[in-house]
């Protein structure tokens, strides 16, 4: 298309990011251009209340289910990594009785669709979703983000956390932690520049024993650990997530 188009041209590129490939292209495309930018790169919102709470991998939707019903939570955006994944903790939620749809790229657009629908509208409680699949959920008054997992990337957190606190409403950005999520949690505060504020969930302490009818997952042991074999629990008192342990 550049080809094609008059060598004496005004060009303007619009980008809700602005990652080093994009600025590369820009490079290229234009002439002389002038920058201008709403926020600095990589920050978030100061309206949106940024929280960890750190929590074994397989309690992870029964402490979602806890959040939502104990904070009479609606209209809550949770992300996963895997279309899979989003499907089975949509099954999860939805039997612990919140009405949850989701979204991705194995779902029909007229699917995709309905279900935005239904989550714009208040007929779903609850949207789980990927990463692609998000990209075009545009609600003015988000109030809740769930990163079930962290993002592999870290500057997907700040486009994530991104779908609340807009347009000047407050949000709130839960992320819940395992052990093995550490590593990308500190990458995400070192992008960020900043520590996350963290707490335990009373009931939901990593290592704790689930409670009696609590609906659970099994994930697949890590290499090299037998399976029923747990690293040692940690108590409420730990550091924050983010710091080096050193035994």
């Amino acid at each position: 298309l550049i080809g094609i188009l008059p060598r004496q041209r005004q060009t303007l590129l619009f980008s809700a990011t602005f990652s080093d490939p994009i600025r590369a292209l820009a490079h290229n495309l234009l002439k002389q251009p002038a920058t201008v930018e709403v926020t600095p790169r990589n920050t978030t919102a100061v309206q949106i209340a940024q929280r960890v709470h750190p929590v074994d991998k397989a309690r992870k939707s029964a402490l979602i289910a806890h959040l939502v019903h104990a904070g009479d939570w609606h209209q809550v955006l949770v992300f996963t990594r895997t279309k899979h994944g989003a499907n089975r903790l949509a099954d999860q939620l939805a039997r612990a009785g919140i009405q949850t749809a989701a979204i991705h790229g194995n779902k029909s657009q007229n699917a995709r669709t309905k279900a935005l629908a239904d989550f714009k509208s208040g007929q779903v409680r609850l949207l789980v979703a990927t990463d692609i699949a998000a990209r075009g959920i545009d609600i003015d008054r988000l109030p809740y983000v769930i990163n079930h997992e962290l993002p592999n990337v870290p500057e997907d957190y700040v486009h994530r956390i991104g779908r609340t606190g807009r347009a000047g409403s407050c949000g709130e950005a839960i992320s819940l932690v395992s052990l093995d999520e550490r590593p990308l949690l500190r990458d995400i505060q070192r992008l960020l520049r900043c520590d996350i504020p963290s707490s335990v969930i009373a009931g939901f302490e990593p290592g704790s024993a689930p409670l009696a009818g609590e609906q659970q997952t099994h994930p697949s042991p890590p290499r090299g650990r037998r399976p029923g074999q747990h690293p040692s629990p940690r108590s409420a008192s730990d550091s924050v997530p983010g710091q080096r342990h050193r035994r």
